[in-house]
């Protein structure tokens, strides 16, 4: 398989942001460390992914410093992987996907997962792009505006 170009510096945002975390198995593994995973046995059990795809894939996101490697919280000899200051705030990313996909992707009616804030127990707000004045704002309400050095 060929070798894909890197994106790394790239101008735009948004192929600099998938070069990280754009291969589908990434963002499952930082999804599923929002769920409370850290072991690499917990990841590969819940994902299904290859050994060797799964050990890439968490390389890669070390080195990018969306986890850092610990040792493991109960003193055994396992390691953990731990979601950086970098990899938390991919949150607000994973809630956008999941409530796009709740909304484009599922039939009325049809069983998924859902994401509730802990305390209450109640549905999120949908995620919304907002002005500094607070008005939600659609794609056709903004522009690109290229940063010059």
């Amino acid at each position: 398989m060929a070798k894909r170009k890197s994106l790394k510096t790239d101008s735009c945002p948004v192929a600099r942001a998938l070069d990280v975390v754009g291969e589908r198995w990434s963002l499952l593994i930082v999804r599923d460390a929002f769920d409370g995973m850290r072991r690499f046995g917990q990841f590969q059990k819940s994902l299904g992914v290859a050994r060797n795809i799964l050990a890439d894939r968490l390389q890669a996101l070390v080195e990018e410093g969306i986890f850092s490697v610990a040792p493991a919280s109960d003193g055994t000899a396992y390691q953990e992987y731990v979601l950086t200051d970098k990899g938390r705030s991919l949150f607000p990313v994973v809630v956008a996907l999941r409530q796009w996909s709740e909304a484009q992707l599922f039939a009325p009616g049809e069983a998924h997962s859902q994401l509730l804030e802990q305390g209450s127990g109640a549905a999120l707000r949908t995620l919304a792009v907002q002005a500094e004045d607070g008005h939600v704002l659609q794609a056709s309400d903004t522009v690109v505006r290229k940063v010059q050095p």
